[in-house]
């Protein structure tokens, strides 16, 4: 059995890790798994893995160009005797889903984000997502999104959470060392405590929330904490200027630190004693969230979106059993508040949230769950097909 999936690129994201573990799986199963796309620094990792990576101009909008890869795709996945295409993103799901259609065999989408169209040429271009024989949707926000936006796709639709590999957000697997050196590299003083915000340097994820957070929790007298901005900017040194300015308003120099890309995630998890995601804007998904849970990291999360899905919190649950605070997105004082308590924890109340978080990941978030369902949903798909046949 070969099962094709089509990706722009294969750099880092959450989209590309995702497309690298099913072709893992696939491949553990037996079966061939190949990915078309332009290439990035995940390939090595799909090789060793058992896939194979095929060169395709996968990520061009050019419409000539893709009406050319619907021809090109088809012919490889004849060749390849490929049983199903499952594309992740929108330009190359129209060049799988004219291939697909052409050779008769199942399309599957992935939706990695929500794919927000304002005007109606923007809308039927993102409807390529919902024309899947199955549409994954990473969340059950986002499963919202697409029934109210293309309600034509709503029995198609299956929920299937980002998985989070377990063992490589497992406390015990992560070193001393690991951590150390992050906190010397951050300039973190050994007494100071870490409020981590992972993620890059955009207005809508929230760093500046976070900063009247920190003006708020000083001004409070909490002084022994250290908060954390770790993400790139990508070219917005506007907004970077907006930080810095307002972190010299709020006597914060020296407490608020912009240290960049990180590259090891657990590490800076383990790091951190509280992990705040104050997004402005609805996020698809939250693996912030999840991948500090599984570390047993208390979380601060916005309110909206598909974050507080992946948190046990009130009014949905009692406060005994939270894994974290929900609080409205863009409210610095209930941000400070929440994260006040999450770092006032006693001991034993901080290991019994660690458990409950951990446990509520390893039940809805875990990798194996994420590949099982998706690989079950191939089954489902081409069984359909044999029985047509």
């Amino acid at each position: 059995m070969t099962i094709l999936q089509i990706i722009p690129e294969l750099e880092a994201g959450g989209a590309e890790r995702t497309a690298i573990d099913v072709a893992a799986a696939l491949a553990e199963a037996g079966a061939r798994a190949l990915i078309a796309s332009q290439g990035g620094r995940l390939v090595a990792e799909l090789q060793s893995k058992g896939g194979a990576w095929i060169p395709f101009p996968a990520a061009t909008k050019n419409p000539i160009a893709m009406l050319r890869n619907v021809r090109r795709l088809a012919r490889i996945a004849h060749e390849e005797g490929a049983a199903l295409i499952h594309a992740r993103s929108r330009a190359p799901a129209w060049v799988g889903l004219g291939a697909a259609r052409a050779l008769g065999i199942p399309f599957v989408t992935t939706y990695h984000g929500s794919y927000a169209g304002r005007s109606a040429p923007k809308r039927l271009y993102n409807s390529v997502m919902a024309r899947g024989d199955a549409v994954i949707a990473n969340s059950g926000y986002t499963a919202d999104l697409i029934r109210q936006t293309y309600p034509a796709a709503s029995d198609r639709i299956r929920v299937i959470p980002r998985g989070t590999d377990l063992a490589r957000f497992l406390p015990s697997a992560i070193g001393p060392d690991r951590v150390d050196a992050l906190r010397r590299a951050w300039g973190v003083a050994p007494h100071e405590r870490i409020v981590l915000l992972a993620g890059r340097l955009t207005a809508w994820k929230g760093q500046r929330v976070l900063v009247e957070a920190a003006a708020r929790l000083k001004a409070a007298g909490q002084s022994d904490v250290a908060y954390v901005l770790a993400g790139d900017p990508q070219g917005r040194e506007g907004y970077v200027r907006e930080l810095d300015g307002l972190i010299a308003a709020g006597g914060l120099d020296g407490i608020v630190r912009r240290v960049g890309h990180c590259t090891d995630m657990p590490a800076a998890f383990m790091a951190a004693s509280v992990v705040a995601v104050p997004s402005t804007e609805p996020e698809a998904f939250g693996r912030s969230a999840v991948e500090a849970q599984a570390l047993g990291i208390p979380v601060v999360v916005s309110d909206l979106g598909a974050v507080p899905e992946t948190v046990v919190a009130p009014p949905d649950a009692p406060a005994s059993a939270r894994t974290g605070w929900r609080v409205p997105a863009g409210d610095a004082e209930a941000l400070a508040d929440a994260i006040g308590a999450a770092l006032s924890l006693g001991a034993s109340a901080r290991d019994a949230m660690a458990l409950r978080a951990r446990a509520h990941v390893e039940r809805h978030f875990s990798l194996d769950t994420m590949v099982a369902d998706t690989l079950d949903t191939y089954i489902a798909l081409l069984g359909r097909g044999s029985e047509s046949g």
